[in-house]
């Protein structure tokens, strides 16, 4: 066997196991053997790349590649074992952004080793020139437009600039017109190659990745973060088309192909149009005093919460992002066991896009080895909350938001929510009565089966169950206090 002919043998085998890994992730169980198959695949197709270039290449500069994949592979673990989960979002902005780059990168390449240099016959043959210069522009610009969208999702999710979105004049009609121009650019191109057309290209195309994700407000950041990785997938698809890579082309299919259909599957759980996401015109900004408070709310303290437990039927925990930051899933995870042990019902309901990241939630409570079987979609356990005794909204915000469903003029209006107020009672594990990542202040608060308690969400689970003790008793609470919006 040639190696030519076991490189392609590897490109198929590495696009199997791409493909299983994703089928292995669409489920807990089979989670950690869908990684396992992701970097089998992975680790196959470096290997495969890197022995069919050294045969077209100098020593020295497969030297450059082993060294370069060595620092990749060092930072790679490094960041691994430093980044915390609720900092998880942030960083697959970042590899994305790593994605689109590299394949700016290899577009501009391309243009400067074909056609700057005069041997696209020779390299190329005729015919297929035009092809080719089509698949340069294509691939830089979806490359640029993930890498600046991006960056922005990246200091969006890491409060490093406000996540209201950017209300441009007209923004519409920029990301049309944009795109009418990146036509006219490429057919352009096509016909009559240049470098001021690449730039004009590459700069047009960097305008836009920044206008499409800073036009939409971070409580619908998770989509974002979904269809980047879409846009990702298809910018390694357009590098594969340049590079002559099957096994390029093929992966970055499929993570497009998948990326788009987890942003679609999110947009209907948020009653959000698709075609709206891709524009980057959905982000809606809250209205003047949207964060302001709406009335006077109790607060609880948690052996008052410890005592409504220990009396509770039924039980249905419903987590967010501030559980992630203040790393609560494990106690969460011990008072549901302690709950579970005394006979009540206990169960989870997780909103599609909860936290920031699609799937977030359910990593943190799979970490913490809570039962698949008593986590629960948001349309599985909607109807559920009517029967309920008490509803725990852990650090959860917009997902849980009567708005939603009340206020027609709400930023969030229309979307899916879970209906935690239509429970018995309501405890709300918040620091304090600020509004959700979205900029909306949330009517739950000030309802009259709802109760705030305030602090670290970690810290309070741990109190209460320590309220709780271990012979199903509980200390009594003391008196609630009122405290109204000109308190706090």
């Amino acid at each position: 066997m040639t190696s030519l002919t076991a490189s392609h043998a590897a490109d198929l085998v590495a696009a199997l196991l791409f493909i299983l890994s994703l089928a292995g992730l669409s489920q807990h169980r089979t989670s950690r053997a869908g990684v396992v198959y992701g970097i089998a695949g992975m680790a196959l197709a470096l290997v495969a790349t890197v022995v069919v270039a050294a045969r077209s290449i100098t020593a020295g500069a497969v030297t450059l590649i082993v060294v370069a994949m060595a620092l990749g592979a060092v930072l790679g673990l490094w960041r691994a074992r430093r980044v915390e989960m609720t900092q998880m979002p942030e960083l697959i902005a970042v590899l994305h952004s790593f994605v689109g780059l590299a394949a700016v990168l290899v577009g501009w390449n391309s243009y400067l080793e074909v056609e700057a240099h005069g041997t696209e016959q020779t390299l190329i043959g005729a015919d297929l020139l035009r092809i080719h210069h089509a698949e340069v522009v294509i691939g830089v610009f979806i490359g640029a437009v993930t890498f600046t969208g991006s960056v922005v999702a990246f200091l969006k999710l890491s409060a490093r600039i406000k996540s209201r979105p950017l209300m441009l004049p007209g923004k519409n009609a920029l990301n049309i017109g944009a795109l009418v121009a990146f036509v006219a650019l490429t057919v352009w191109f096509t016909v009559s190659p240049n470098l001021a057309l690449m730039i004009a290209v590459t700069v047009l195309a960097l305008a836009l990745g920044w206008h499409l994700v800073a036009s939409i407000g971070g409580g619908d950041m998770p989509v974002v973060v979904s269809m980047l990785n879409s846009y990702s997938g298809w910018a390694a698809a357009a590098a594969g088309f340049l590079l002559d890579n099957n096994l390029l082309i093929v992966t970055g299919a499929l993570v497009g192909s998948s990326g788009a259909y987890l942003s679609y599957i999110m947009c209907k759980a948020m009653n959000r149009s698709f075609l709206s996401v891709i524009a980057g015109g959905f982000g809606i900004e809250a209205p003047s005093g949207g964060g302001e408070e709406q009335g006077e709310h109790r607060e609880v303290r948690a052996a008052e919460v410890a005592g409504m437990l220990a009396r509770a039927r039924s039980v249905i925990i419903t987590p967010g992002y501030g559980m992630a930051v203040a790393q609560a899933q494990h106690p969460v995870a011990e008072l549901t066991r302690r709950l579970r042990e005394r006979g009540v019902e206990v169960r989870f309901g997780v909103h599609p896009v909860a936290g920031r990241l699609p799937g977030h939630m359910n990593v943190l409570l799979a970490e913490a080895k809570v039962p698949y079987d008593i986590v629960l979609d948001m349309d599985e356990i909607n109807d559920d909350f009517a029967d309920t005794s008490v509803v725990l909204v852990i650090g959860a915000n917009d997902t849980v938001n009567p708005a939603a469903t009340e206020d027609p003029a709400s930023p969030i209006a229309g979307m899916p929510v879970l209906r935690v107020w239509e429970a018995e009672q309501v405890v709300v594990f918040k620091r304090s009565m600020a509004s959700g990542y979205a900029g909306v202040q949330n009517p739950l608060f000030f309802r009259e089966n709802s109760g705030m308690l305030f602090g670290d969400a970690k810290r309070s689970v741990e109190e209460i169950l320590h309220a709780l003790g271990t012979d199903g008793h509980h200390r009594p609470a003391p008196a609630t206090r009122q405290a109204t919006s000109a308190g706090r």
